[in-house]
């Protein structure tokens, strides 16, 4: 069917408009610290706060969400459907953290689309009159959440499901020992050289504790330079940028990558006297403001 075809006999498009059943809070916020995928957040726990009640469109009364979420007491994952509030525009095409190249965005889980809708398997650890706790948390603080479904097995799960471009139509998944598929990707090893250790033990000492995992997790993924894993070239290395701190590493190719060292983001002009930058100012006069040889 040509644009245009059949105007006369479809209905015009109506604009949707969906209203929050309640809010997100979770420990990521901003983008480039949270993970890509709720397997990848799995133990991070987080809170759906839903709202007392819900009018709903035309004018309907108010009800009750808290009733809403009875008999969810038994399920032990569900659907989280929410928007992603933070992101503006779209893509056509993206270039996911897995992918080499730009892919089509409905052939991947980007946030650039053309309605900024969220999708995400959590655990559901307790409810707690309106409050949800849940774990494998993937989400922003503050996001809105659309709505809420139960995971059924036997019907949402699919275990030998093809994954497209992200691994060889001739894949054929193995189990974990949860019983889901494991990731067709396997994880780059990512080890840490005596001056990188050194400094995240530092740093861990003084409350900076998940910049370690933090690193493993986004180098896992690859060690190629990447925008949106925000891993750049730093002369015959590498270096990735995870919140306010740098890390430069080597590629070993099938070896996968060393961590060389690590240096704090700002500028010596912009850490000043704030508070929240001390461990910052203390790491650069232990350290200095370069990458350590």
């Amino acid at each position: 069917m040509q644009d245009g075809e059949g105007s006369d006999r479809d209905p015009p498009l109506e604009r949707l408009v969906l209203e929050p059943i309640g809010v997100l809070r979770s420990p990521f916020v901003d983008r480039a610290e949270a993970p890509r995928q709720p397997r990848a957040g799995e133990g991070v726990e987080a809170r759906i706060e839903c709202f007392e009640t819900f009018a709903g469109r035309d004018g309907a009364a108010p009800q009750s969400l808290e009733r809403a979420l009875y008999d969810l007491d038994g399920w032990e994952f569900l659907w989280v459907l929410f928007w992603f509030h933070k992101n503006a525009g779209w893509r056509p095409q993206v270039l996911p953290p897995r992918s080499d190249r730009r892919r089509g965005v409905f052939s991947t889980r980007s946030p650039h689309r053309p309605n900024p809708l969220g999708l995400s398997v959590v655990r559901l650890l307790s409810v707690e009159k309106r409050t949800l706790r849940i774990a494998g948390c993937d989400m922003l603080d503050g996001t809105p959440v659309l709505d809420i479904k139960p995971y059924v097995p036997w019907s949402d799960a699919i275990p030998t499901a093809k994954t497209g471009w992200l691994a060889p139509p001739e894949y054929v998944a193995d189990l974990a020992e949860d019983g889901r598929p494991n990731d067709p990707k396997s994880a780059t090893p990512v080890r840490f050289g005596p001056v990188a250790r050194a400094q995240l033990d530092w740093l861990a000492e003084r409350g900076e504790t998940e910049l370690e995992s933090r690193i493993i997790r986004a180098l896992s993924l690859g060690t190629k330079a990447h925008p949106y894993r925000r891993i750049q070239r730093d002369g015959d290395a590498h270096k990735l940028a995870v919140k306010a701190w740098r890390a430069r590493f080597e590629d070993l190719g099938a070896d996968g990558c060393v961590v060389l060292s690590i240096k704090s983001g700002y500028r010596e002009d912009a850490l000043g006297d704030d508070p929240s930058l001390e461990v910052h100012r203390a790491f650069v006069a232990q350290f200095g403001l370069e990458f350590s040889a």
